[in-house]
């Protein structure tokens, strides 16, 4: 059992570091470019991994400036999500109230242009 362990942790460190390396943006990637980190992580499964892990990606603080740092909220619980759809909404009802608008004053010009020339029907 013990001689299956160090191969086993080796292994899943380097699947680790592989999948970590692949889904990092790339603006958070150190020192080299993204596709170099991964065939370092490749071809190197332990120094890889451990530098990969060590340098190569940028941790905690020391993240790029602009990243929300609390914990991310769900769009029903975001204030301003919720705000910026109620001025979407808002938006799109004044534009079709302008459109109903103009569709009204429409239809009662032509109204008037067929009363002008013609009877009303009497029922």
């Amino acid at each position: 059992m013990l001689r299956i362990l160090p191969p086993l942790l080796l292994l899943a460190l380097w699947i680790w570091a592989f999948i970590d390396c692949l889904t990092t943006p790339e603006k958070e990637v150190k020192h080299l470019p993204k596709v170099v980190w991964v065939i370092i992580v490749l071809l190197f499964p332990l120094v890889g991994s451990i530098a990969w892990l060590a340098i190569g990606k940028q941790r905690g603080a020391l993240r790029a400036p602009g990243r929300a740092t609390g914990p991310q909220v769900a769009p029903d619980d975001n204030p301003e999500f919720l705000a910026s759809l109620k001025q979407d909404q808002r938006d799109r009802d004044t534009e079709l109230l302008k459109q109903w608008e103009a569709d009204l004053r429409r239809r009662e010009d032509e109204l008037r242009e067929q009363g002008n020339g013609e009877e009303p029907d009497k029922r």
